[in-house]
């Protein structure tokens, strides 16, 4: 398995992440164990999680945990890895909504002191390696959010910070906060990207190649788009991800879409490759990408994922993607 840095000065990490959205939510406890240790012996390193994870309201579907609630694939990880957890680099999230009525959210100092130990207690270990905030808190000062995260690492409970869905400006902004206070800043980006989805092209993937920071791309197979599995005037096959999330599905399943797809398609036909291949090794193929994330349902997706992960396009390939890729 490769190895990347996690943004400037960051951990080692495989360049192939799991996703761990799916645990407790969408699988059950015995089915996220299969998934974490096939992960482990196939070299996946980087697990990325978050404290809403498990949520049924988040990820539901066929074949979910009705037992499903906030925190769960926080609980279930702390439960499986054991003494593996010192083979891999653990990141989550905070700031999105732990209750109903909203009021465990947001960045301030005080939620984050609070959101840090539940999630340390969750996950049944004494350090975070990647602290995340989920999304931006307009109520908060950034320099309030990025002093708390700082005492934190001070304190030996985070290593390194992050943030997730933040545009070019927001994380700009957070970076000048951090130089002008002497803080740490955020050493990855967590936005979604894809071959379908490339909007942060625009601003963000500058304003991260010029302060060193890492992107984690999320949803890099497009929702399954990316995989082979769906067809044009088909409906999703049943129990995908998009035969039950049809906010997705409406975002995914457009004509524009399967245009590019089908170009993709005839691409890798032709070199005896695989949509789900050319995913991944377009993504790596960008010296910015710290980490792939890609959540499993099963043992067997993970071995798909690993396999998948190994082709690395010539310049000259990923330069046919990219004008493939555009619509």
């Amino acid at each position: 398995m490769e190895q990347r840095t996690l943004g400037t000065g960051g951990p080692a990490v495989s360049a192939l992440g799991l996703g761990c959205n799916n645990f407790g939510g969408r699988i059950d406890f015995a089915a996220t164990r299969a998934v974490v240790h096939k992960a482990l012996d196939l070299g996946i390193t980087f697990f990325d999680t978050s404290d809403t994870y498990g949520y049924r309201g988040h990820v539901s579907g066929p074949g979910g945990d009705s037992g499903g609630a906030r925190g769960r694939s926080e609980e279930f990880l702390g439960r499986i890895l054991g003494a593996r957890r010192n083979a891999i680099v653990l990141a989550t999230k905070f700031g999105m909504p732990m209750d109903d009525e909203g009021r465990l959210r947001g960045a301030s100092r005080a939620y984050i002191m609070h959101a840090v130990e539940a999630s340390l207690k969750r996950l049944d270990t004494d350090w975070i390696d990647l602290y995340q905030l989920h999304r931006p808190d307009p109520a908060t000062p950034i320099e309030e959010t990025l002093r708390a995260l700082d005492d934190l690492v001070r304190q030996g409970k985070v290593r390194y910070i992050g943030c997730s869905y933040f545009t070019a400006a927001e994380l700009a902004e957070s970076r000048a906060a951090a130089a002008r206070t002497g803080l740490r800043p955020f050493i990855t980006c967590q936005n979604e990207y894809s071959l379908l989805e490339r909007r942060i092209e625009h601003d963000l993937v500058a304003e991260i190649e010029a302060e060193g920071v890492g992107l984690l791309p999320y949803l890099p197979l497009a929702g399954g788009m990316l995989t082979g599995k769906y067809r044009r005037d088909a409906p999703p096959p049943e129990g995908t991800r998009l035969s039950y999330r049809h906010g997705q599905a409406g975002q995914f399943l457009t004509a524009r879409n399967w245009a590019l797809v089908e170009r993709l398609e005839r691409f890798c036909a032709a070199r005896g490759r695989t949509l789900l291949e050319l995913a991944f090794a377009w993504l790596e193929a960008h010296h910015f990408v710290a980490s792939v994330i890609a959540g499993a349902t099963g043992a067997a997706q993970v071995e798909a994922n690993v396999r998948a992960s190994q082709w690395q396009l010539t310049p000259e390939e990923k330069a046919e993607v990219d004008r493939l890729a555009t619509p």
